[in-house]
């Protein structure tokens, strides 16, 4: 079953995202050669605390931290701890989820520590995030799940990757739906596998997490001992991208993001649907 909200359960995950939203942008600041994973971690829940707000990790089928710190080859769901030390040249993607009276907020960014990255590596990171931008900007009334998987799919697929070879479109994660959990029916794959069919139609109300994750290599993965931290398994650098995206009847709301999407849905076209939060 997808759970369709009201409008006014719409502008409660609005102000869970707006918590999110300052969470990243603390962290953002915070990933600095010379800061372990822990320091962001307990950044994360300084401002969640200020907020009001709990995080939707910890605790979550047992995983130890208020958010996930992904360096370089960690796919996803790194556990933050003392012994990461962040060095020019990192790349960190930090995921981060915020609940605000019962209802969830679920992002994540990849970010470079220090300076100096490598192209490819900039390129990487653009590409993920781009796609994901297709994917929300396919959140049309009307449209079906597989639209959001074709576009950004699509969209990978289209870039030159520096060097040669073709972007590892990571095939055991993907997108999710959100709102009374943080992860809910239906799974959203980042690409098109044509077994699954359609998928249910988009309809106002329909909440997803966008979230694709690429790397440089394989997209194959393997879960480490920690049964949490996943890593590419060929040790490819990688990138994760992730938006909470509602679709209302004036078109759809990047829950996520400081202006709901505004701008960036604005240069693809786009009108973003009013802040229910002004």
């Amino acid at each position: 079953m997808v759970e369709i909200k009201t409008p006014e359960q719409i502008a409660k995950m609005r102000e869970a995202g707006l918590v999110v939203a300052a969470v990243h942008r603390a962290t953002r600041e915070a990933a600095v050669p010379g800061a372990t994973t822990r320091d962001l971690d307990q950044v994360a829940r300084k401002v969640l605390a200020e907020h009001g707000a709990k995080p939707n990790f910890l605790g979550y089928g047992g995983f130890p931290a208020t958010i996930c710190t992904s360096v370089n080859d960690v796919v996803v769901h790194g556990i933050p701890d003392d012994e990461t030390v962040l060095k020019d040249g990192d790349l960190i993607s930090i995921d981060a989820g915020a609940i605000i009276d019962g209802w969830h907020g679920d992002a994540a960014f990849t970010a470079f520590v220090g300076s100096g990255h490598a192209p490819e590596l900039v390129e990487l990171s653009r590409v993920t995030e781009e796609s994901m931008w297709a994917g929300i900007a396919a959140m049309k009334l009307g449209n079906r799940l597989v639209d959001v998987s074709r576009a950004i799919e699509t969209y990978i697929r289209r870039q030159p990757k520096p060097g040669g070879g073709k972007y590892g479109i990571i095939e055991d994660y993907g997108g999710h739906g959100i709102g009374t959990a943080m992860h809910m029916e239906p799974h959203l794959l980042n690409y098109v596998e044509r077994r699954r069919g359609k998928g249910p139609k988009l309809v106002p109300g329909f909440c997803l997490a966008i979230e694709p994750m690429v790397s440089l290599g394989s997209p194959r993965t393997e879960v480490l001992e920690d049964e949490w931290t996943v890593e590419t398994i060929d040790h490819s650098w990688s990138s994760h991208w992730e938006h909470s995206v509602a679709l209302t009847a004036e078109g759809p709301l990047v829950l996520t993001a400081e202006d709901g999407g505004k701008a960036k849905l604005a240069a693809m076209g786009i009108t973003a649907a009013p802040d229910p939060l002004g």
